[in-house]
């Protein structure tokens, strides 16, 4: 697999931690659009971070990364399903990017939102300032404010792969005294700051391991696949139109000369519907017969 989160723990003390590598899943969406580099590889950094985040929820459902400013890049958003299917976007304004701007440039003034959308169950979503440096410093300080666990991140991405990794304390368990756990803790962040992106980005998850943790016992798991789908489709297009109604369905065909196109935002892809499409939805025939329609 080129595309993958792989989970390990340290045996001797209560933390986890997980890896990604993210290759043609990145790839795909960065080819959706083109992309400035700077923004691609902020894009790249958050589809790391969801496919990181999605393994530490034991859930159904949708996990979606949202930063919004007022800046150059006025929105990133990624989904990833527990299923690990990821997609991603950018908005951005290319006439006020510089080839090196980082995150204060692009996005200042932002807010970072994480929406926890389960299959069954009530929706959750927490909102903080984007507050950092980079993306990662960001997180770290979601989960500080918002979620009170104490978490670490590390990412990067290059236009071509995308990296990440995290580390999670994880309820008293091994080691219950407050100081050494604390201690413990410090321990492995220090060791993991070291990590230079570049290592990040060349080495297999085991070579990364054994450069930080020879000497701690360090137990990695099977990896688990991610892979780049679009959950858009026809159907849910024409559920779109038929939530308008049939007065202001007709009035977009009249608008757009007889047919009205619903593009994907994320993937590109075009859904069409005519006259004889929108008369066959609201008299209860479906969107899977469309009488001429090009997708």
């Amino acid at each position: 697999m080129s595309d993958f989160t792989q989970r390990f723990i340290f045996d001797d003390t209560d933390v986890r931690g997980e890896l990604v590598g993210l290759s043609g899943s990145y790839q795909q969406v960065l080819a959706k659009h083109d992309y400035p580099r700077p923004v691609a590889q902020l894009l790249g950094e958050l589809l790391a971070a969801a496919s990181l985040l999605v393994g530490t929820l034991k859930f159904d459902g949708l996990l979606i990364l949202q930063v919004r400013s007022e800046g150059p890049v006025p929105l990133l958003m990624v989904e990833c399903s527990s299923e690990g299917d990821v997609r991603g976007i950018a908005r951005y304004e290319a006439e006020r990017i510089a080839d090196g701007d980082g995150l204060g440039q692009l996005m200042p003034e932002g807010v970072l939102a994480m929406t926890v959308d389960p299959t069954q169950g009530q929706r959750y979503q927490g909102i903080v300032p984007l507050e950092g440096a980079t993306l990662a410093e960001c997180l770290t300080s979601y989960f500080a404010t918002s979620e009170q666990l104490a978490t670490r991140f590390w990412l990067c991405a290059d236009g071509l792969r995308a990296r990440g990794l995290l580390l999670q304390q994880l309820p008293p368990d091994r080691l219950t005294d407050e100081e050494e756990r604390a201690a413990s803790w410090e321990h492995l962040v220090t060791l993991a700051d070291t990590l230079q992106n570049e290592e990040l980005l060349g080495l297999d998850n085991e070579t990364v391991l054994h450069r930080l943790y020879h000497q701690e016992t360090v137990r990695l798991f099977e990896p688990r696949g991610i892979r780049f789908r679009c959950s858009c489709s026809r159907e849910r297009s024409a559920k779109a139109l038929v939530s308008l109604g049939r007065a202001d369905a007709e009035l977009l065909l009249s608008e757009h000369n007889g047919r009205v196109e619903i593009d994907c935002q994320f993937c590109n892809e075009r859904y069409g519907f005519d006259a004889a499409d929108i008369a066959q939805l609201f008299a209860g025939g479906g969107s899977q017969q469309p009488s001429d329609t090009r997708h």
